[in-house]
């Protein structure tokens, strides 16, 4: 059992309690309030952190990143992102290439992150699964949340160039878009065909290229597509309408461009990384304001470090420069922890402090979107997995 007491706690879901003590218990929240001694402590085993003079709340959430499947270190033999010679290969899981001894996953212990969804990169058009996990553990089976969380897409530029020079499709965004099409188009029928088969009692041959395609169809899991340019972004919403499919909006560089008809699509952006350089076409007008004015439009919107093209440690800090670009300040906390959870479908468990979640907490000296902010305890699962000295 664990017992934080004294702290300044921002629970994410109403006002900041003063003076307030967290109970955690088998990794659970089982109390959040202002008693000194709530009814639900216990004798025995227990564990107190003297929070006082700190600010203590929930975990920090990457919505997208590549942790652990693009290791730091380790180069190509540590790369296992991109599988670069089929455009599209919606089977691969991430979950047999996450090597939870990356370097990084310290990184992000020691920043207060404590859960992220990663997966594949974006050289295909259909990428495959991606899963969420926390950030603590050897045995990668005992991190995941949620396996599959989101099946990845991805337009523009990224395909067009690993493609372009094989002589094969996709060269184009229109042969992106029809490679898609084509894929959901099979793999619908599929669906289909299956759900008839069950319903008349009759047998039925699975077909592993099509079978990971049915948590998506039952949107019990969203398209995750990485998309830049607001054409590429109109383009995802247009198939993702075309097949009845929930999609996430990640990168969304130009979403400050179209942020109403966004809001109006109904879907989620996943903003970022606006920390590093304007190194391709499509990302020419990223910007740390882009979150304020998708949060101003109405649009949920997580902030991202899509690690490593910016490191994961950065996400806070992330959180602080779109608060400096316009960001409520309310709200910058929110991008980085409840709404990554809401829009990543694992808010049950994560992103805000409340009774029955996990116990998932960072307690930092001040504000963690500032640079000067020390992180003093990361606790996963009611366990303390990092303890500044």
């Amino acid at each position: 059992m664990l017992f934080i007491k004294n702290g300044t706690i921002e629970t994410m879901v109403g006002e900041r309690i003063p003076n307030g003590n967290i109970l955690v218990e088998d990794g659970k929240i089982i109390y959040i309030g202002t008693d000194s001694q709530p009814e639900e402590l216990k004798d025995g085993d227990l564990e107190i952190i003297d929070a006082k003079g700190h600010l203590v709340m929930p975990g920090l959430i990457d919505a997208h990143c590549h942790i652990g499947i693009t290791e730091e270190k380790k180069g190509m033999e540590g790369d296992d992102c991109n599988e670069s010679v089929n455009p599209i290969t919606p089977y691969l899981r991430a979950i047999d290439a996450i090597n939870p001894m990356d370097a990084a996953f310290s990184d992000a212990i020691k920043a207060g992150i404590t859960s992220a969804m990663t997966g594949p990169g974006s050289s295909n058009v259909v990428g495959g699964q991606w899963v969420f996990m926390k950030m603590y553990g050897r045995k990668i089976d005992d991190l995941i949340v949620k396996a599959p969380a989101a099946m990845k897409v991805a337009f523009g530029e990224n395909p067009k160039v690993n493609y372009s020079g094989l002589s094969k499709m996709p060269s184009t965004r229109m042969a992106i878009a029809a490679m898609l099409r084509e894929e959901l188009f099979l793999a619908r029928q599929y669906w289909e065909k299956k759900k008839k088969a069950k319903e008349e009692e009759e047998e039925f041959k699975e077909d592993f290229q099509y079978e990971c395609w049915i948590p998506v169809f039952e949107k019990q899991i969203p398209l995750k597509a990485h998309v830049h340019r607001t054409d590429d972004i109109f383009t995802a919403i247009r198939i993702a309408k075309e097949f009845d499919l929930d999609i996430t909006l990640d990168h969304c560089s130009e979403g400050h461009l179209i942020a109403e008809e966004i809001l109006e699509s109904g879907f989620p952006a996943i903003v970022g990384p606006d920390l590093s350089s304007r190194n391709k076409i499509e990302i020419q007008n990223m910007a740390f304001k882009t979150v304020g004015v998708l949060n101003k439009a109405g649009v949920k919107s997580a902030i991202i470090t899509d690690h490593p093209v910016s490191l994961i440690q950065s996400l806070p800090i992330c959180a602080g420069l779109a608060v400096k670009a316009g960001l409520p300040m309310s709200e910058g906390l929110k991008v980085i922890t409840k709404y990554p959870a809401e829009i990543c479908r694992v808010s049950n468990r994560v992103g805000t402090l409340e009774v029955g979640k996990d116990g998932d907490i960072a307690i930092f000296d001040g504000n963690p979107m500032e640079v000067f902010t020390q992180t003093l305890y990361t606790i996963i699962d009611g366990k303390v997995v990092y303890k500044r000295e």
